[in-house]
């Protein structure tokens, strides 16, 4: 067994949890903690070795720290966090601004405080390493295309995990033990009867994926976080030209353009009233008709993706929803699912309402389509791909 540490690192906060974990998939939640109001993730990180020493657990015996990066320039996979991954992480800064700089700080930080234990990073878009360059390819010039300019995915931790457990839930050992397997093998299995996966990822940021065997064919978000459906705050799919005459017609700049887009864009900018869930329910249910458009957007959007990726993979065998709204919701779940009727969809009204923060089953026993729920556990995920890295 291995002691590793999860970092996860925002712009102002620090969690992690301790874990032992074996190349073979066990995993032991050992103890978790973290602070807010980060300014300094050296001090941040000492003071959290110091608890851990108080509670036990002493930073000799940490083998490795993991991190869970969003995006580096031409680098991805499951990897050391050297200078190597530093750079490409700082490259890609203006495109992942709220994670990329406080990843690289936690990075070099633990370098310094924790020297012995070795730093592993997995690339949120390793787990779209097999999808298609159809879907990756941007219709860009080429001089475009060879600085980067292509879509990357994101979400990789969470929708892998739900592609394991919907497979799981939905009587597919072998689905589930293909999606294990990534990373590993480098490879989705080629399973006898192929199992087609839809994972609505819905949450402060959400995207939709679509997932062969185990492995993804292409999801909603492209080359930033920022695109693919409406968001908290970010906007979510946008024509590249409104972009310039919005700065034109309202005389602001690019960066305030951006700004604007990425902090008061999404749920926020449609509703004028708040990016929670849980408010534009209120408002909406008192009358409020652009909270209620809101909504609207965010079931559409996902109905339009969930539709894109029935036809990329040749028909779908069930539907997962994971991440914070789409957990917590019942309503929004049978919403979005209400077209999927016409396909064989049948909902379990009551396991649906149930399955509320928990693992579930939500169709009916006929259903030609499973509907499932998995509560998202990137951490698993992250811990797991660690302790095979540093076995090999």
């Amino acid at each position: 067994m291995k002691r590793i540490l999860i970092a996860n690192v925002g712009s102002t906060s620090y969690k992690y949890t301790l874990f032992d974990a074996s190349a073979d998939g066990t995993c032991n939640e050992l103890v978790r903690g973290g602070m807010d109001r980060v300014s300094d993730y050296e001090t941040a990180i000492k003071q959290s070795l110091e608890d851990l020493q108080a509670k036990g657990y002493s930073q000799d015996g940490i083998d490795a720290v993991a991190f869970k990066t969003v995006l580096g320039k031409d680098v991805s996979g499951l990897r050391e966090g050297d200078e190597v991954v530093l750079k490409a992480l700082e490259d890609m800064s203006f495109v992942a601004p709220a994670h990329n700089p406080p990843y690289a700080a936690a990075i070099r930080a633990f370098g310094k405080v924790l020297p012995t234990a070795k730093k592993v990073v997995l690339f949120e878009t390793s787990f779209y390493q097999w999808a298609d360059k159809a879907w990756k390819r941007y219709a860009v010039p080429q001089s475009w295309d060879k600085i980067g300019i292509r879509r990357n995915g994101f979400h990789g931790a969470s929708h892998k995990f739900a592609a394991e457990r919907a497979a799981e839930l939905c009587g597919r050992a072998d689905a589930a033990e293909s999606a294990k397997m990534l990373y590993v093998n480098n490879a989705p299995a080629k399973l006898e009867k192929p199992f087609r996966l839809i994972n609505c990822h819905l949450g402060g940021s959400s995207s939709i994926c679509g997932i062969l065997n185990g492995a993804a064919v292409g999801a909603s978000m492209g080359f930033s976080p920022q695109s693919g459906l409406p968001q908290n705050n970010r906007v979510g799919d946008l024509d590249s030209t409104a972009i310039p005459y919005a700065m034109a017609t309202l005389g602001i700049s690019a960066e305030e353009a951006m700004r604007q887009l990425s902090k008061e864009g999404g749920l926020l900018g449609i509703s004028g009233v708040s990016n929670d869930m849980r408010d534009l329910v209120a408002a909406s249910n008192e009358g409020n008709e652009n909270a209620k458009l809101a909504i609207d957007v965010l079931i559409y959007n996902a109905q339009a993706y969930i539709g894109q990726f029935m036809v990329l993979l040749g028909g779908v065998d069930a539907i997962c929803f994971s991440g914070g709204i789409a957990e917590n919701n019942p309503w929004l779940r049978k919403a979005i699912l209400e077209p999927l009727k016409a396909f064989g969809l049948e909902l379990d009204d009551e396991a649906n309402n149930k399955a509320v923060k928990k693992d579930a089953v939500i169709s009916s026993e006929n259903s030609k389509i499973k509907a499932v729920t998995a509560v998202a556990n990137e951490e698993l995920v992250i811990v797991r791909e660690a302790a095979k890295y540093l076995e090999k």
